[in-house]
């Protein structure tokens, strides 16, 4: 296949790789000048992914219209903020043809607050739209350390397509159709990821750390279930599993970003001293509004966007969490 992957972050840069290594024609479009440079001369994204060697058949362009014009299939990988923007681009390249999209990226679309595909779904009409998700870290992928994903969409044909085009021995790709849950687990465990970081940075133990993924999984379900996702899928690769590699792994931008918060330092120099995005800062406001919207109650994503953009001490945030009213956790 050919297949144009817009967006040379990390897991853009991996997934691209591994898709050339799997024996496709692959062209990778990088906003950044020396992004492009650094991998067709040295075969290394030096920014994003140092040290790195990457396949011969990946071949970076500098516009989304190079990419996209014959690609049976294209790979969105850009940060939540950019998709709308950068859809438009995609459609212009492509014209009047329907070719398949998979959505990589993890988040909300803020100010909308719509999901991701609905964003592409709008920005691409025809193009039938796949979220592959599940727990996976760019530098194991890389590595080829064995990751299983979910390939989402309401078209079947899509999701087979994007499962082979993607799998091989070291990186499995399961179909799913609920698109909406998958979109949703992956998206909403970055935000409890920064919560688990802010338990590590204020040193309050393991008890704590499992009972904030069981109530966080708990939170992101039933914002699923009110948004028509199935309960099951949060269970699964998308949900469970991502929210427990995100919330513990020591790779993780959120989590990380969260122990420095729990350490004391404000969100502005955190953000100031990194390059790579950590999806769940912007999430965690998109998130509580959109619970508000729906009438869905997310606790712990409401005291991280209070800590976040209000100024909240950490230390209170879990106070206030531990004090709310008791309740039953189910009752039959």
């Amino acid at each position: 296949m050919k297949v144009g992957v817009v967006g040379a972050g990390s897991w853009g840069t991996t997934l691209a790789d591994l898709l050339a290594r799997n024996g496709h024609a692959v062209r990778l479009w990088a906003r950044e000048p020396e992004v492009v440079s650094s991998i067709n001369a040295r075969r290394e994204n030096e920014l994003f992914l140092p040290g790195a060697a990457l396949a011969a058949g990946l071949e970076a362009r500098p516009t989304i219209a190079e990419i996209v014009k014959d690609a049976d299939l294209i790979v969105s990988a850009l940060p939540s903020h950019a998709v709308r923007e950068l859809a438009a681009e995609i459609a212009a390249g492509l014209g009047s043809r329907r070719t398949p999209v998979v959505s990589v990226s993890k988040g909300l679309e803020p100010h909308t607050h719509h999901l991701l595909s609905d964003v592409l779904e709008g920005a691409l009409p025809g193009c039938p739209v796949v979220a592959l998700s599940g727990p996976t870290f760019a530098q194991e992928v890389y590595q080829q350390h064995p990751s299983a994903l979910v390939a989402a969409s309401r078209n079947l044909e899509a999701a087979t397509a994007t499962q082979t085009a993607f799998s091989n021995a070291y990186f499995r790709v399961y179909t799913a159709d609920d698109i909406v849950g998958v979109q949703l687990g992956g998206a909403l465990k970055n935000v409890i990821a920064l919560a688990a970081g802010i338990l590590v940075g204020l040193n309050l133990g393991h008890n704590a750390q499992a009972a904030l993924i069981t109530r966080g999984l708990a939170e992101i379900a039933r914002l699923g279930a009110r948004l028509g996702a199935d309960p099951l899928t949060f269970a699964g690769l998308a949900g469970l599993g991502d929210l427990v590699l995100t919330a513990t792994g020591e790779l993780s931008r959120n989590r990380s970003l969260g122990i420095e918060l729990g350490q004391g330092r404000p969100l502005e120099a955190i953000l100031a001293g990194r390059r790579t995005v950590a999806e769940g800062v912007n999430t965690a406001r998109a998130a509580v509004e959109l619970g508000e919207r729906e009438g869905v109650e997310l606790p712990i994503a409401r005291e991280v966007q209070r800590v976040l953009f209000e100024g909240k001490s950490p230390r209170r945030a879990i106070a206030d969490l531990m004090e709310r009213a008791l309740k039953a956790e189910q009752w039959r």
